[in-house]
């Protein structure tokens, strides 16, 4: 799409938009990063930002650099927010500086999208294919389960696709 028309609006949260074109650079930039810290194909990452342009951002990123993605609501408990993390043993978070005073202590690599914004925009955002087959993870949710402790629902490629499809 951001081939087709590079132009147009492809996310509006507020007074934020971004176009196709932008839209493209700024999680192509982010998967570039990403690749450098190491994540590719069933690499867990976990994003934690509010519903905003910065999340379809933060997951496309992921999904470009081969990672799948483990969502955490900021408005969650920590308690449970560590839980997910030390359950999916995510190998870099995603989020933003205020989230990362609240946050859980992760002992991964850390992405703060707004502060690390200018660095980010370095990045060519361009990168190889990660190698992903429809196999491989796209994302983990964590749901509360019978027992009330977070269990991780893996999602591969081909099960997104197949929901996406019936939508």
């Amino acid at each position: 799409q951001a081939r087709a028309t590079p132009d147009s609006v492809a996310v509006a949260f507020g007074e934020t938009s971004l176009t196709y074109r932008e839209l493209d650079r700024l999680s192509g930039q982010l998967a570039e990063h990403l690749r450098l810290l190491g994540v590719g194909p069933d690499d867990l990452v976990g994003l934690c930002v509010p519903r905003s342009s910065d999340m379809v951002v933060g997951l496309l990123g992921i999904l470009k650099a081969g990672g799948a993605y483990v969502p955490l609501d900021p408005g969650h408990p920590g308690e449970r927010l560590e839980r997910i993390l030390a359950d999916s043993e995510a190998k870099v978070l995603v989020t933003n500086s205020p989230l990362l005073e609240t946050l859980p202590p992760f002992r991964g690599a850390v992405v703060r999208l707004d502060a690390e914004r200018k660095a980010l925009s370095r990045n060519r955002g361009e990168f190889s294919d990660p190698g992903v087959s429809s196999g491989n993870l796209a994302y983990v949710i964590y749901t509360s389960g019978s027992t009330g402790k977070p269990k991780g629902v893996m999602v591969p490629h081909r099960g997104l696709v197949n929901y996406l499809t019936w939508c």
